[in-house]
Order: structure tokens, then sequence, then C-alpha cells
């Protein structure tokens, strides 16, 4: 713990490349990865999100409902990555646990464990103690940060909004047209200049 300051003032991860880190995950498949590395998934979008600790209260209901959207996700060509601040063995033992029973099942995306609170760190997360907030970062293909939004330890992630966030990412990047208040998939779009920006204006009235 001593290499930590927590004193230090984060700085905004919009628009810059995303911190690389490798640590020990638990797969899809209930495997350990100990060399899982943010940097292997260039070259494809990823959600990364950081909540506070396994065999909490919030944490399991967002982590659930992030799998249960994970088609979703996948089908835009988007890989979701968990992050915490408990060790692998934890993680593994909470996918082993029945939701019954506290317990978040066999969820099928990555859970990274950040035991040296060095990743939590790095994206501006880790509070004094040892707690992540619940971060949450759109990646681009670049590995640049496109998106971000953190929240308190009580309140709890809008996976919808994030779902709508890629589209809106993902539409930008295909045509070149930036997204307005509320914009979701299928929408109309505006041109980035004056004019698209009036004639967006005078349509949407």
């Amino acid at each position: 713990m001593d290499n930590l300051d927590f004193d230090f003032v984060p700085v905004p991860l919009v628009s810059t490349e995303a911190p690389d880190f490798t640590a020990t995950a638990v797969m899809p498949d209930n495997s350990f990865n100990d060399k899982f590395k943010l940097s292997d998934y260039r070259g494809k979008h990823v959600v990364l999100f950081f909540y506070p600790l396994d065999f909490t209260f919030v944490c399991p209901s967002e982590i659930i409902a992030f799998d249960k959207q994970l088609e979703d996700f996948k089908s835009r060509g988007v890989e979701v990555i968990g992050v915490s601040t408990d060790s692998h063995f934890s993680h593994w033992a909470w996918k082993n646990t029945a939701v019954n029973d506290g317990g978040i099942g066999n969820i099928q995306y990555p859970l990274v464990a950040d035991f040296q609170k060095i990743i939590s760190q790095d994206y501006g997360l880790l509070l004094e103690g040892g707690m992540a907030l619940r971060g949450t970062f759109l990646i681009d293909k670049d590995g640049v940060v496109q998106h971000s939004t953190v929240n308190n330890l009580g309140l709890g992630r809008n996976i919808d909004e994030m779902i709508r966030m890629v589209d809106a990412l993902q539409h930008l990047e295909e045509h070149g047209e930036v997204c307005p208040a509320n914009w979701t998939k299928g929408d109309d779009a505006m041109t980035p200049t004056a004019e698209g920006v009036a004639k967006y204006l005078s349509d949407h009235k």
C-alpha cells in the first residue's frame, strides 16, 4: 500500500489512451488467466467496468445485468470486462455460488482481480480503504477512452444507457455524424457543421 497516493487529483481519461494493465482474471470457463491484458483487446470495442467488492449488495445486480445483455454487446462487436479489488479466488468463488445463495452464477465475461489496487488507481477510482467507485469506460478499437461515467457506491448503473453510448460511438465512427441529446439507434443524427446543426434543430422542433 505504500506505493499508493491517495492525494492525487484524477484527470479525465476521455480522449486519452486507456491505461493498460496485466492482471489475473477469471474467464468465462472459470479458468484463471494470469496474463490477462487489456491491450490484447485492441481492434475491438470494450466496455470496462469497475465495481467495489464481491459478495456485496448493488454489485451483483450490475454484474448479472451486464451478463443478461451480453449478447446485445457481442452483436455490436463489444467485449465486456469487469474489475474489482478482490482476489481472483474471491471472483471464482462468487461465480461458483448460485444466485439464490448470494452469488452471481456463471457469468460469461472476464472478471479481473485488481488485488494490488493499481488498476483502480490508474483509472481514478480508488477510494481510501481499498474499494473502487462504480466506473464505466467505453474504449474504442484504438484503445482510446470515448466515454466514462463514475457512480458512488450506492448508485447502480443503467446497462441500456451503456448500449446506447456504444450505438452512438459506432454511428459516429461509421457515418461521421454526431449524436444529439437523447439519440437512440435509428434516430437522425447531425452533420457536425453550423448548417447541419441548424437543419437538425429546425427538423426537430
